[in-house]
């Protein structure tokens, strides 16, 4: 950079993501040094702890220098890219005219999210075929996600790879995804193509130690992990139920509704809503010496992504029917497959659901979302012997546990709640028919 342009330049600094979050790792830089930028222009793709986002520039003008390497940690305010103003004195005013508008709308990000950035990300959404497989658990019968097709300049179809973890994990390895073979869809590079070339991970040491930063959407799964179990005198309560009835419901909700996927997952999501309603002390949390009893459902359940373990929120739960219910789920279950989440989409949550049955296990004591008050978990659906009007016979059966803060409530409440949930999925059909 010349003194002169680093005299004009004007430099950018990493933008108040919202929701707390402080930092962002480089994942891609859209634009390179002597790049002309527009207004508006996405010049870098960060990742939160929350998500991955697209960072639009505030100024036009031409790129004099990237402040940060694909893979740093840059926190926020901290510069992100240097821009030299245009020479024009038009171009100059209209910026300044967009500023202007920009200020006047209340926007916290001067260009942040405007109709050009959208167009352009729905241009790029239209070429892909589909999204990476990053595997949220589908439930038994659900259709498996596709695959991104990288489209280039002249529309030709590269089978390349598109998520940005896959893409951090062949950079970290070493390895030039042109030179893979992907194992997906269409040709796409998928997680285990970059495992299976490498062998080994490039950090692991002669030992054989590995040593993975922990960083991202992990580091922060293990703070608020931590902060739980040291702040939250948890208890975990289960019972075995009969789910023949859901199963049944399930099925006959899908026939007449085939439009909609209904599953499991959304008929467990309105027993816990209206348990919540009999049971309000479990939705809340603790603020210092105070218990806060919310007025509201804010739904999360558990996802499992190749980023890891999200938790997208269903807000407003205890004004949605079933079928709303399970519409909401639906989207959100596909957002996270695609790792298109917003911040806003896994956070406010009031009790977590959590279907780990599909992984294959009966039973669990998980760690409560902190800060809330409460989280079911569900095992998996298997045929059991179970007495039936003194009868003895084979039953779909599954586990539920409560896990709660003590300090909210007595085992009572927690009982109550965990009993009239299993009572709902024993028989389902007369509370489905009220909500």
């Amino acid at each position: 950079m010349t003194s002169a342009a680093a005299s004009e330049a004007r430099t950018f600094a990493l933008p108040d993501l919202g929701e707390g979050l402080t930092e962002a790792e480089i994942l891609t830089w859209r634009v390179a040094e002597g790049d002309d930028v527009r207004v508006d222009d996405v010049v870098v793709e960060v990742e939160t702890a929350k998500a991955a986002v697209e960072v639009p520039c505030p100024h036009a003008g031409r790129v004099v220098a990237l402040h940060g390497a694909v893979g740093d940690v840059i926190a926020v305010g901290q510069p992100l890219v240097s821009i030299e103003p245009p020479a024009d004195p038009a171009t100059r005013a209209a910026e300044t005219h967009h500023h202007e508008e920009r200020a006047g709308s209340g926007a916290v990000l001067v260009g942040y999210g405007t109709s050009r950035g959208a167009a352009r990300r729905r241009r790029r959404a239209a070429h892909a075929a589909a999204s990476e497989a990053v595997a949220v658990q589908p439930e038994s019968g659900a259709t498996p996600p596709a695959a991104d097709i990288e489209v280039t300049d002249r529309n030709q179809a590269a089978p390349r790879v598109i998520s940005p973890v896959v893409r951090r994990l062949a950079r970290d390895r070493g390895l030039d995804v042109a030179g893979l073979r992907g194992s997906g869809p269409a040709g796409v590079v998928l997680r285990r193509d970059v495992e299976a070339a490498v062998g080994a991970p490039v950090d692991q040491r002669e030992d054989g130690e590995i040593r993975i930063p922990l960083r991202g959407i992990r580091r922060t799964v293990a703070d608020k992990m931590a902060r739980s179990r040291r702040e939250i005198p948890d208890v975990t309560t289960w019972v075995d139920v009969d789910a023949t009835g859901l199963i049944e419901a399930r099925d006959t909700l899908r026939r007449s509704n085939p439009n909609i996927a209904i599953g499991v997952l959304a008929l467990l999501a309105r027993f816990v809503v209206a348990g919540l309603r009999r049971y309000p002390e479990l939705n809340a949390r603790v603020d210092g010496e105070e218990i806060v009893q919310l007025p509201y459902v804010n739904l999360g359940f558990a996802a499992q992504t190749e980023r890891g373990l999200v938790v997208p929120v269903v807000r407003d739960a205890h004004h949605k029917s079933t079928l709303e219910l399970a519409e909401e789920l639906g989207r959100l279950t596909a957002l996270a497959r695609d790792g298109k989440l917003e911040p806003h989409d896994l956070t406010g949550g009031s009790v977590t659901l959590n279907n780990y049955g599909v992984f294959g296990v009966d039973g669990s004591t998980p760690i409560i979302n902190h800060p809330e008050a409460a989280l079911l978990g569900v095992g998996r659906i298997v045929d059991k012997p179970w007495v039936v009007d003194g009868e003895l016979a084979v039953r779909k059966v599954t586990q539920l546990s409560l896990t709660f803060d003590h300090r909210v409530c007595d085992g009572a409440t927690a009982g109550g709640f965990l009993r009239f949930v299993a009572d709902c999925v024993e028989r389902p059909v007369g509370l489905l028919a009220d909500l």
